[in-house]
């Protein structure tokens, strides 16, 4: 595979990966502002959140070895490509970290609105 495929590819995986967390969000959402209080479906979006979360912490942990990885290697090679590719990594370590950040915040609300109903 060409690295246009494969740049392709990624940013295919990164679109879906977007999909699937608005989604989510738009989940916790409506659960938080719908009038039905369904304990059930607020554990399952909570598990559904915490395990992306996990991913998105374990993706982050895999950035930044390669990040460490290119940058011992930038003396070695096509330095240009590398700067590249370090700068790419950079930016993807950034949205993770954004993206994992504004996650937890959605997750702690639902956590709340859960025990809200609960206490009811």
């Amino acid at each position: 595979m060409g690295r246009a495929a494969l740049a392709r590819r990624v940013g295919a995986c990164e679109q879906s990966l977007q999909a699937m967390i608005m989604e989510l969000f738009d989940r916790i959402a409506a659960l938080i502002a719908g009038s039905e209080r369904d304990l059930d479906s607020i554990e399952r979006t909570l598990t559904d959140g915490y395990a992306h979360a996990l991913s998105l912490q374990a993706e982050r942990q895999r950035l930044e070895k390669r990040l460490t990885e290119v940058a011992q290697e930038l003396q070695t090679g096509d330095p240009d490509a590398k700067t590249l590719e370090l700068s790419r990594l950079a930016e993807r370590l950034g949205g993770n970290a954004d993206e994992l950040l504004e996650l937890r915040g959605h997750l702690s609300d639902l956590r709340r609105h859960a025990d809200e109903i609960r206490a009811a």
